[in-house]
């Protein structure tokens, strides 16, 4: 990123918007655009706004002091990171020599630029609060609880607790590719029935996901020894939402050639709770999951060639009474189990 005179001020008219999931999705996927064939004909094509596999190909801009003159409001965010013109990112700092500075007086700053220049957030992919050694992250939507410290660069080591947390957050999320894979495979969106909230993973989630998916690409691959491995977490930690981010890049990776996961629990409300996380998730798992009803039902839904993800209970998979063993229900390697143990 380039940083402009400390000063600089850039005053913007822009439109009142709220958060558009057309928006996002026009990010990530691209704008669905018809294009003029050589033979005459029309045909349709993705015009990328972001380049996610080149991210140094993008225009990287940090503004300080941007000003953005919306219905009468005249606002100035602290930091704005846009990517190709688009803001992605909000910075809010409050002066560390100040007594009466606090993560909340940065925190209550943001709602009020949610409130007054709503258009800066449409295409918002990270707000980042702090006091000058403090520094939490969190999504548009989320509640002050719900801004968190991010306590690693790389994921190979966590910056311990009491040392400045800034330079760990910048480094840590705005790095490029680590920032646009942050916002590509890790944020999703929940409906609470009266609202829609964005959720945003956190620093153990993400680095996590991508090192499940290293070990389970290994472990799938020819000669593989079949074991994923096995991820800890704490209660409250996110253990479901980071299930289902791993789902999500397992899915479309393509050297797991269209996989089928099976999520496996060994209680009913278990086995609910997961699969309302992963419907909430299905613009990201591409699909809409499904529940086993029986044993029956379980091995119509492994009897396919590839893709699907299922949810069951251990106990679907005991062999029918008098039968002499276990069954082979597929002989594929791309069969991910994804196993939730409490």
């Amino acid at each position: 990123m380039r940083n402009k005179t400390p000063k600089r001020r850039v005053k913007a008219k822009l439109r009142t918007l709220r958060i558009d999931l057309g928006a996002v999705s026009h990010l990530v996927e691209g704008v669905p655009v018809e294009v003029p064939r050589a033979d005459g004909s029309i045909g349709g094509e993705q015009a990328r706004l972001i380049d996610f596999k080149n991210p140094n190909a993008n225009d990287w801009l940090a503004v300080n002091q941007y000003t953005v003159i919306e219905n009468k409001a005249n606002r100035r965010p602290d930091v704005v990171i846009f990517v190709n013109g688009f803001p992605l990112g909000v910075i809010e700092l409050k002066n560390p020599g100040d007594e009466n500075a606090t993560l909340d007086g940065a925190f209550n700053q943001l709602q009020t630029y949610k409130s007054q220049i709503t258009s800066l957030f449409r295409t918002n992919a990270a707000l980042v609060i702090s006091d000058g050694i403090a520094a939490h992250i969190g999504s548009l939507t989320a509640d002050r609880e719900r801004f968190m410290p991010w306590r690693t660069i790389t994921g190979d080591s966590v910056v311990p607790k009491g040392k400045p947390e800034m330079e760990t957050v910048l480094k840590g999320v705005f790095d490029r590719h680590r920032f646009l894979d942050l916002m590509k495979d890790f944020i999703v969106f929940g409906d609470t029935g009266s609202d829609v909230i964005k959720i945003l993973a956190g620093y153990h989630q993400f680095h996590a996901v991508r090192k499940a998916v290293e070990r389970t690409l290994s472990a799938s691959a020819e000669g593989g020894d079949r074991k994923a491995g096995v991820i800890w977490h704490t209660q409250g930690s996110g253990k479901s939402l980071l299930m289902a981010f791993y789902a999500g890049l397992i899915i479309k990776h393509p050297a797991m050639q269209n996989p089928t996961l099976v999520v496996l629990t060994d209680r009913n409300d278990l086995d609910d709770q997961l699969f309302g996380t992963f419907s909430m998730c299905k613009d990201l798992l591409r699909q809409t999951p499904i529940q086993a009803q029986d044993r029956d039902h379980l091995r119509k839904l492994l009897d396919r060639p590839s893709g699907g993800v299922i949810f069951t209970t251990l106990q679907k998979f005991s062999p029918e009474e008098g039968a002499a063993g276990y069954p082979v229900l597929t002989g594929r390697r791309n069969v991910i189990v994804i196993a939730d143990e409490r």
